[in-house]
């Protein structure tokens, strides 16, 4: 019963996030109540109330290490705009044809991803984007093709996206063989979508006004100043992955400390400049400009994922998958695996991959040794499945929130490119592993 009405709870809670404009209600609102609901129904079945807060705490950790990377990466992202580093790039993209452009941002994007992260990446080119175009319908298209570009080119590489990272730790993947065998189909996930939108996108977009053009503005840095701070904060986030695979802390402690380093240079860097200024180029003053409601969404959907692992539901639904279709053959891994990728569109990938993980051994050959069929085709479906549905990755809720993108609104101009991406790739993939 209890099992039911917490599924129940969930579809509410999800259709109140996908209907938040027709209902009026603020989605991180929807996300707060549907993960607080679901584990108090939760913690009221269970006859083991600490083991439930055990667990509670359990999945609050790894969510806080996601929440305070995200903080931390959009302060430095903030921090970067506020000294206007990012011109560094927009005033080298001259272009305002929009196939020309959407091809520049997406490749960008996709290459950025495999270096950074996925949602790093997401961060970092939604301030781009801003710089570049002025109308937001237009700045929506070019931010959800951001979300498809930017989990495409996290899941070639080790350290772009959460679950590659998680196969790639615990010894399913190497990082030399991920790379050279999924690049191919992870770039045909986007070339994809990219050459349909060839024939699609019409006309040239419209440039923001710069504030320099503003009566009586004065700019409070200096082209160094501008050129530092850009290539400082892009050094602090390509530190971040470097930190965790040195150190094995989780990646938030890397990025704090570049945030950390960050603070000291641009507090060291404007300390004879009048306090009105300082302020605004400082940390303390970005910090202001945090989209917080999108931290609280997260916090809200991933404990209400998180519920449904601890309850049992997702780890249900991967031996239902096993029982019903099987992974004794090839085929039926390509299938188990492009389902567990469609699935992550609705829910989070990392519950669903850790329980594929937890289902199946590495063996010293076969379909599950390491960078066996089954362990790659997983890495590339987790990583790029989720771009199907706007709340379907992080990348994908932070532009989002970022942006204040309906989800109706990707579900109907972007979800279906997404999918032929998807489909595409996977086929590139499956005929690399099927002729060679």
């Amino acid at each position: 019963m209890v099992y039911t009405l917490m599924l129940v709870v969930f579809v509410l809670g999800y259709a109140a996030i996908a209907f938040e404009h027709q209902l009026k209600i603020d989605k991180a609102a929807a996300a707060l109540v549907t993960g607080v609901v679901t584990w108090t129904l939760y913690v009221l079945s269970s006859h083991h109330v600490h083991e439930v807060e055990g667990e509670l705490l359990h999945h609050l950790s790894e969510i806080s290490s996601i929440l305070f990377f995200l903080i931390g990466a959009m302060t430095i992202v903030e921090l970067v705009d506020a000294h206007e580093g990012f011109s560094v790039i927009t005033d080298k993209i001259k272009t305002t044809n929009k196939v020309k452009l959407m091809w520049i941002i997406c490749i960008l994007s996709f290459f950025f991803s495999a270096a950074l992260d996925n949602l790093t990446t997401s961060i970092v080119m939604v301030s781009l984007l801003r710089k570049l175009i002025a109308d937001q319908k237009d700045r929506w298209f070019f931010a959800g093709m951001v979300v498809v570009a930017a989990n495409a080119g996290g899941a070639w590489s080790p350290i772009g996206d959460v679950t590659t990272t998680m196969l790639w730790i615990k010894g399913q993947i190497t990082a030399g063989a991920v790379v050279t065998d999924l690049i191919i189909p992870s770039l045909f996930t986007l070339l994809a979508p990219l050459a349909i939108l060839s024939f699609r996108l019409k006309g040239t977009i419209d440039r923001p006004l710069k504030a320099e053009t503003a009566e009586h503005y004065t700019d409070p840095t200096t082209p160094f100043e501008r050129n530092f701070v850009f290539f400082a904060g892009v050094a602090g986030l390509i530190f971040v992955p470097i930190f965790k695979t040195v150190t094995h802390l989780p990646p938030f402690m890397g990025m704090m400390l570049s945030l950390g380093v960050l603070w000291i240079i641009t507090d060291r860097m404007h300390r004879r400049k009048p306090a009105e200024v300082r302020h605004g180029l400082s940390p303390l003053g970005v910090l202001q400009k945090i989209d917080t409601p999108s931290v609280l969404f997260f916090l809200g959907i991933l404990l209400a994922v998180a519920s449904l692992q601890s309850m049992g539901q997702l780890g249900d639904l991967a031996v239902a998958l096993d029982n019903s279709i099987g992974t004794d053959t090839q085929g039926g891994v390509f299938i188990v695996s492009i389902i567990i990728g469609l699935l992550s569109s609705i829910v989070d990938n990392v519950p669903l991959v850790a329980a594929a993980m937890g289902m199946y051994e590495t063996t010293a050959d076969g379909l599950f040794m390491q960078d066996g069929v089954f362990w790659q085709f997983l890495a590339y479906c987790a990583g790029t499945g989720g771009s199907a549905l706007i709340i379907g990755s992080a990348a994908g809720v932070a532009v989002m929130g970022l942006e204040k993108i309906p989800f109706g609104w990707y579900l109907k101009n972007i979800s279906l490119l997404a999918i032929v991406g998807y489909f595409a790739g996977a086929a590139v993939y499956i005929l690399e592993r099927t002729l060679f």
